[in-house]
């Protein structure tokens, strides 16, 4: 049964952030929520639903199974290598879109080959393409 952790990750939403060199102001414009609420998430005053962080993902072109992870919505045991190697490379500043799909493509086929099924989404050129568009925003 996962639980939520706000706190860690509130605390991880931080440090990416600072990393991305972003204020919490430009992340939340970003991101498409309140300053104060993107505030409370990261202070672990809020549990943030999918959506939202998925949407903070986008932002700070992250993996949003690894925030899942860290709010306990997905099962870390089982899926923490995986996630954390999808993280890695789609948060690889030195690699293009296109580099990143194809290096998930080949990782998922190995692990495929191997027996392994792949946690979240089955088609990882889907995390690697929702920080190109959001398809609400192409949609109005």
């Amino acid at each position: 049964m996962a639980s939520l952790n706000v706190g860690n990750l509130g605390e991880y939403l931080r440090e990416q952030r600072r990393n991305a060199q972003l204020s919490l102001r430009q992340l939340a414009e970003a991101a498409g929520v309140s300053n104060p609420y993107l505030s409370q998430i990261e202070r672990g005053l809020r549990k943030p639903s999918a959506e939202v962080l998925q949407q903070v993902a986008k932002a700070l072109r992250i993996s949003a199974e690894t925030l899942y992870v860290r709010a306990g919505i997905l099962d870390a045991e089982r899926d923490r290598d995986e996630v954390e190697t999808r993280a890695v490379i789609l948060a690889d500043p030195t690699l293009t879109e296109a580099q990143k799909t194809a290096l998930l493509q080949i990782y998922e086929s190995f692990r495929k080959e191997n027996g392994i099924e792949i946690a979240g989404d089955a088609d990882p050129r889907q995390t690697a393409q929702d920080g190109d568009a959001d398809p609400q925003q192409t949609a109005g």
